[in-house]
């Protein structure tokens, strides 16, 4: 297990909770007489802290464990600064679902104090990045750790384009856009929408269509290796956009193809040893619990 000396900081701001959460976070850590640096906007949170500050995609080449307060909207931003550093990362939940981020606040002390003396669980998330091909030119895109998302925009329209998978055409689709998810963004938008739970350890992408106007298009899972490309047809008052993880990141034009891909370098994600993704579900999205037997 890796040795962690060098403890980066990230919290969620807007959030009273978090600042009280960050201190306590803080004081633990100088017990253990470890070294912490701040990412710049948690700084902020903690205006009198003499702590050293860097710039979020600094912050993975500064540091040996990333703690991210917040919730999973924490860790999805934070994942798409760290994931080019290596860095492995961990979250504890001040938001509402937590899927991403297990330690809560009350147990910094002893769950953190075991993943810290090397007793955890270490997997790793696979993210996607995509790029825009127009007129011949390839123009940047993002990286997302849940989805890539096309859809209208700002008004609920059907859109229409074209889906190729590995270089072979599926079909051409008129809807509300569509969602290409990981296994990590099945249980999120994707869920909503009507795909199926990927189980994290799959290398896996789901195409969910977004109320599609036809009955028999159905979510679609494929294997992870396969690029994906969607042709944009040209719409008749809007231009579609694409969203990473629920943030806007590209705006459509007319012949644009959409090119997703597996990012190759994946998310390092570390969990305490009694992690279970199963419970994780159970708890998170309401699953019935184990039911009491009479002969028990």
């Amino acid at each position: 297990m890796a040795t962690f000396k060098q403890i980066g900081l990230v919290g969620r701001p807007g959030h009273s909770g978090v600042v009280d959460t960050l201190g306590r976070l803080i004081a633990f850590l100088h017990s253990r007489q470890l070294d912490i640096v701040l990412e710049h906007s948690t700084a902020e949170l903690l205006p009198s802290t003499s702590l050293p500050v860097c710039q979020r995609h600094e912050l993975g080449a500064e540091s040996d464990l990333v703690v991210v307060v917040g919730g999973d909207g924490s860790m999805l931003n934070a994942a798409r600064g760290l994931v080019n550093h290596d860095v492995p990362v961990l979250g504890i939940n001040r938001g509402r679902l937590g899927f991403l981020t297990d330690i809560r606040p009350d147990e910094i002390e002893e769950t953190l104090g075991a993943v810290l003396d090397g007793r955890y669980h270490e997997e790793s998330r696979f993210m996607l990045e995509f790029e825009v091909s127009r007129d011949g030119n390839l123009l940047p895109g993002g990286t997302a750790l849940n989805d890539v998302v096309l859809h209208p925009g700002t008004a609920a329209q059907m859109i229409e384009f074209e889906l190729f998978i590995a270089g072979q055409f599926v079909n051409s689709q008129q809807s509300d856009g569509l969602i290409v998810a990981t296994p990590t963004g099945s249980t999120a938008y994707s869920l909503s929408a009507g795909g199926p739970i990927m189980h994290p350890s799959l290398n896996a992408l789901v195409l969910v269509p977004m109320y599609p106007h036809t009955l028999s298009s159905r979510p679609l899972v494929v294997d992870a290796g396969n690029e994906i490309r969607v042709r944009v047809v040209k719409q008749r008052a809007i231009s579609p956009v694409i969203s990473c993880d629920g943030v806007v990141r590209f705006h459509t034009e007319p012949g644009d193809e959409i090119i997703i891909r597996k990012k190759t370098t994946p998310l390092r994600l570390i969990h305490p040893l009694d992690y279970n993704y199963y419970e994780v579900c159970r708890s998170k999205l309401g699953w019935g619990n184990r039911l009491v037997r009479d002969d028990a």
